[in-house]
């Protein structure tokens, strides 16, 4: 390993490690390092701001490491607040083993498959008994617990902290005893959780693990983590041209911090991105094409990647249709008779030159024309999660039908109809009639 190497592992996409003296001992050693990667399987898929950390892991096993995933199937049922400062729901067994088996899909997009461990909490907690927990939690103490920053500032303002929530390190730290992990990774805000672990393990006389901490990605806003809570995310699992979409919808000042946490282009290059937009001397979209390009490529190929470039050139930049639309079939006639058998419509009212204003105005006006107010038709297709993202997209001037800005709320439809939501979402109205 060169020095070159050795500080791209040790500066790239790292915000700190405890302690970096010892860890660079233990990767001269020329002995496998254990590195342990924990995941509670809240939710069950991962983006881009879980791949930060994915890639060092896919870097140190390229150089003969071995990772050794936890699967949280006990904690994710605690619920952590992880500086979020509210405790997560807790989930079933079975839900936490639907999420973790596509969680596991997605994880190896990045990390190698073959040279990954897998271990369940349960396969050590599932014996655990009221006397193992009590020895556990005997070790720290509530005042060492307060300390953590989310845990102390809701303390501090009187918001209610869990018993559960203060256990929820200890069962982390356990399993760097279980394992006997050499390094375990993390994002920033897991810092304390991962030192209780080298704590817990030097007490037990065991090695005390280093501690790669991650930096936080922010998400496609630039100003909050990427989180899927907050619609800010990219998924490892998304359609190329979403994916390519979404990163080009990003500010221009995060462009550098997605270039360095994740993607392999080379460092030196990333300098002279780095001068070209303190001097102006590039137009930040053409780095954007540059970094998106590269992203997709991770997740899907070549191909798709290009593929992906041409869509957004012509669909957004150019404002031009795609070559293939999808279509949302639906029926006018059902549409009509829905909502005016459940009462929610009065069809003699409805003046075709001066069309009432309730929201839920279903009209048929022949076989294959309809009257509908944007929002319901929008929510019916699913290309918005509610009527209130429909409304503000429309006062936004965010929707077209067929070329046309739509500026009032209600429409009329015919069958063939192009619908177009913000820049990606394109659909054609097709009467199933």
């Amino acid at each position: 390993m060169d020095e070159k190497q050795l500080k791209r592992i040790l500066k790239r996409g790292v915000a700190d490690i405890i302690v970096e003296e010892e860890f660079v001992k233990l990767l001269k050693s020329g002995k496998p390092i254990r590195l342990k990667q924990g995941f509670d399987p809240s939710r069950p898929d991962i983006h881009l701001g879980h791949v930060v950390g994915l890639k060092k892991l896919r870097q140190l096993q390229d150089i003969g490491h071995k990772v050794i995933l936890i699967v949280g199937d006990w904690t994710a049922q605690i619920g952590d607040p992880s500086g979020a400062s509210i405790t997560r729901p807790m989930l079933t067994a079975q839900e936490v083993k639907a999420n973790a088996e596509t969680y596991m899909e997605h994880f190896f997009k990045v990390v190698d498959r073959d040279k990954t461990e897998v271990r369940w909490q349960s396969e050590w907690f599932g014996k655990f008994n009221l006397a193992d927990v009590i020895k556990l939690t005997s070790k720290f103490t509530v005042a060492q617990f307060l300390a953590r920053d989310d845990f102390r500032k809701r303390f501090e303002e009187q918001k209610p902290i869990a018993i559960t929530e203060l256990l929820y390190p200890l069962l982390q730290a356990y399993d760097s005893v279980e394992i006997e992990a050499d390094v375990e990774f993390g994002g920033t805000d897991q810092m304390f959780n991962c030192l209780v672990g080298r704590e817990l393990q030097q007490m037990v006389g065991q090695r005390p693990q280093q501690v790669f901490l991650m930096p936080i990605l922010v998400g496609t806003d630039g100003k909050q983590k990427m989180s899927k809570s907050l619609d800010n995310y990219i998924a490892v699992d998304e359609p190329a041209k979403t994916m390519y979409g979404k990163v080009m919808s990003l500010p221009d000042e995060a462009i550098i911090d997605y270039f360095e946490l994740v993607t392999d282009v080379d460092e030196d290059e990333i300098e002279e991105f780095k001068k070209q937009m303190a001097n102006n001397s590039i137009n930040p979209m053409e780095l954007k094409k540059r970094l998106a390009f590269e992203i997709v490529l991770q997740f899907h190929d070549a191909k798709a990647a290009r593929d992906a470039d041409v869509h957004f050139g012509k669909v957004v930049q150019n404002k031009e249709l795609p070559d293939e639309i999808e279509e949302a079939r639906i029926s006018f006639i059902s549409f009509n008779k829905l909502f005016y058998e459940s009462g929610r419509l009065a069809n003699k009212a409805f003046d075709e030159n001066n069309p009432e204003e309730a929201e839920e105005n279903v009209v048929l006006l022949g076989k294959d024309k309809l009257h509908i107010s944007i929002p319901l038709l929008l929510e019916q297709m699913k290309l918005v999660k509610s009527r209130s993202e429909a409304r503000r997209l429309l006062n936004q001037r965010a929707i077209e039908l067929d070329g046309n800005t739509v500026l009032g709320k209600d429409v009329r439809i015919i069958d063939g109809s192009i619908i177009k939501v913000g820049k990606r979402r394109i659909r054609k109205i097709v009467n199933s009639d």
